[in-house]
């Protein structure tokens, strides 16, 4: 992995950038002016299980102190869930063709995935099979963005975890891809009911993680994208992708954010002023009259770039939720539980103990 050191042409941040906020903090929203879908709440698991919210953040911390990089990998987990057939942990599920073996997945962090399954140990033990899989994973990446310095924010809570994943081709055609423009993706996530500000809130979660080459080697070869400054490009091209054959290398990774690589803040917004986006769906931001004006005022403002991203992310950690009666809490956030055979041997050890009565 390169940090941030390896970049020679990170620019001094202007006086008027320099303005921007730098602490984390909850963010001041009306919770009751904002929509929740119908079987989710504020309070859903605070008489089933109280402690829930500090059961998680209490391991994410102890996490988080030797490895913060972990902090991205859950975050987009919860961001390839939802895109794909909705917040229902779908992505969670092992098997042929899942989800999670799309190539849009493939980089995804195993490590997530065990430490979501692992706090969903924790959890059961503590108030039994009640919390879903799929509000762990939303707590997990809320609690991923406030620990690595972002905002604190409410997540209503009461999804079910689904009974299946999506295919492959639905899995590619659903999340976007990093070589999108603006204008697919505002197109993309008007399907789900998301516009432009929602847009530019949630991938300022790129201001944390890491990158294969293949992400963006096509902004470097055969001709260098004139959207990207020159000194960035020369640097990557140095350090990260020396050639177009590096689109093949899965194991070499560049930060995201030069800037403040392990720190969630509104230093992406400020490496797109500088044509230092990575990606073509964060450099284009700025190139877009519909969002250049959003890119702006995010750069120079943290403590606005929080506020819309928290809603930003309540509003998308419900897309197409499953509640009440509808798919299941599983046991194992790896498998359903009609095939885990565990669980099924408990349930009818159970059956059977209760019959002797």
């Amino acid at each position: 992995m390169a940090g941030f050191a390896s970049f020679s042409c990170v620019l001094l941040i202007s006086s008027v950038l320099l303005a921007s906020y730098a602490c984390a903090s909850e963010v001041e929203l009306d919770y009751s002016s904002i929509p929740i879908e119908a079987g989710l709440s504020w309070d859903f698991h605070d008489s089933s299980c109280p402690k829930l919210e500090s059961i998680i953040r209490k391991e994410l911390k102890k996490i988080f102190k030797k490895d913060i990089g972990q902090a991205a990998g859950l975050l987009r987990v919860h961001f390839h869930d939802c895109f794909v057939q909705g917040c229902d942990s779908s992505v969670l599920l092992v098997g042929s063709a899942s989800e999670r073996e799309a190539p849009p997945n493939k980089f995804l962090r195993a490590t997530a995935y065990e430490i979501i399954d692992d706090l969903r140990e924790l959890v059961h033990k503590k108030c039994g099979r009640v919390v879903s899989c799929s509000d762990i994973t939303a707590l997990a990446a809320r609690d991923s963005v406030f620990l690595s310095g972002g905002p604190d924010y409410n997540v209503p809570l009461g999804r079910r975890d689904g009974l299946s994943f999506a295919t492959t081709d639905e899995t590619v055609k659903n999340l976007p891809s990093p070589n999108n423009n603006t204008a697919v993706l505002i197109d993309a996530l008007a399907l789900k009911n998301l516009d432009a500000t929602d847009l530019v809130a949630l991938s300022g979660a790129h201001t944390i993680g890491l990158a294969h080459c293949s992400a963006f080697i096509d902004r470097l070869y055969p001709t260098q994208d004139p959207t990207m400054d020159e000194c960035f490009a020369a640097d990557l091209k140095k350090d990260f992708c020396p050639s177009e054959d590096s689109k093949n290398d899965n194991t070499t990774t560049t930060v995201e954010d030069i800037r403040t690589p392990d720190k969630f803040d509104n230093k992406y917004y400020v490496n797109l002023v500088h044509r230092q986006g990575l990606f073509t769906s964060d450099q284009d931001l700025y190139t877009d009259s519909r969002t250049k004006d959003i890119v702006a005022r995010f750069a120079v403002n943290q403590e606005l770039f929080f506020e819309q991203f928290a809603k930003s992310m309540i509003k998308m950690g419900q897309l197409t939720v499953l509640t009440g009666n509808d798919g299941e809490i599983r046991a194992n956030c790896s498998v359903k539980n009609s095939d885990n055979i565990k669980l099924k041997t408990v349930l009818e050890e159970e059956e059977a103990a209760a019959e002797l009565k």
